[in-house]
């Protein structure tokens, strides 16, 4: 009677909390696939492939499989060429009769656009690319293997079930032009960045504020936020939200879409965090879970 009594209780408890969900229509569900897959595919794209990220030292970096190099590339020839940082400019010097293209041309010598250039300057050697990245004072080289396995055999993010009660109104409170959101990232850099307004919500009993630390309002706002199921549910660095354009003071937050950063997935990507003003004290169960794949320690 007893056992009975405790499967009676915890049946009606699974059917509260199952009641409690808000289930989305079939259009709703059918635009977040869409929207999932975009994402897997940035993934597949972008970020799964990376093998390397190699921070230059002033002068000469020489690249290759070779042991003595100072950037060891498994699959490139034993000596490939070498990178020359100079200041912020970087160079890079193919040896002769290495099987690589610079920008798709058999050129040997060139100077190399970084990522902050929204075009940067891609080297072929084999089924490596790789380019130059710069974070900060930071100036690296990433590097990618279209081959590689884990884009390959990725198998897609995990999230909680869809509910509508995490798609919320919020109320836009503009910039004043002035101020800056001081925004950490995994390499322990701290980025003062213009703040692209406020948006001001209700959710789980709470009055709650997030910051935008990038966007626009004609375009739509980006938001790095943590929240209670950071660490353990969800990736602990905080997790990546973005909006539709702000219309009439007014813009949808859709927690259902919030996703992990690329360090959730890899070690060779440079993610930000969310910043103190993002840390919201309730527990938001909606968007992507965490698999516990990152390499970064995190705050």
């Amino acid at each position: 009677m007893r056992t009975s009594l405790a499967l009676r209780a915890a049946l009606g408890m699974f059917s509260i909390t199952a009641l409690a969900i808000q289930a989305p229509d079939r259009a709703y569900r059918e635009a977040f696939e869409n929207w999932k897959a975009e994402l897997v595919d940035d993934l597949k794209q972008n970020w799964l492939p990376l093998v390397g990220l190699y921070w230059l030292k002033p002068g000469a970096n020489t690249f290759g499989s070779a042991s003595d190099n100072s950037i060891v590339l498994a699959s490139a020839p034993g000596h490939a060429g070498v990178f020359r940082l100079q200041g912020e400019a970087v160079w890079v010097e193919l040896e002769p009769g290495a099987p690589g293209k610079i920008q798709g041309k058999s050129i040997t010598r060139e100077e190399l656009q970084s990522d902050l250039s929204g075009d940067p300057t891609v080297i072929e050697l084999g089924s490596l690319r790789l380019h130059v990245i710069q974070r900060g004072k930071r100036i690296g080289i990433r590097v990618k293997d279209v081959n590689s396995p884990e884009a390959h055999n990725y198998t897609g993010p995990i999230f909680f079930p869809l509910d509508m009660t995490y798609r919320v109104t919020a109320t836009f409170v503009p910039p004043d032009g002035k101020r800056t959101l001081d925004v950490p990232n995994v390499l322990g850099d701290v980025t003062p960045t213009p703040v692209s307004g406020d948006v001001r919500f209700h959710l789980e009993g709470h009055d709650l504020t997030l910051t935008a630390s990038g966007g626009d309002p004609e375009h739509g706002l980006s938001f790095v936020f943590r929240d209670l199921t950071s660490g353990n549910e969800t990736y602990p660095g905080g997790r990546f939200l973005r909006t539709d354009p702000v219309k009439d003071g007014k813009v949808l937050l859709d927690f259902n879409r919030a996703y992990s950063p690329p360090c959730a997935v890899t070690a060779y990507a440079t993610c930000p965090l969310a910043p103190k003003e993002n840390r919201l004290q309730v527990r938001i169960p909606a968007g992507e879970k965490y698999q516990g794949k990152h390499a970064h320690s995190v705050l």
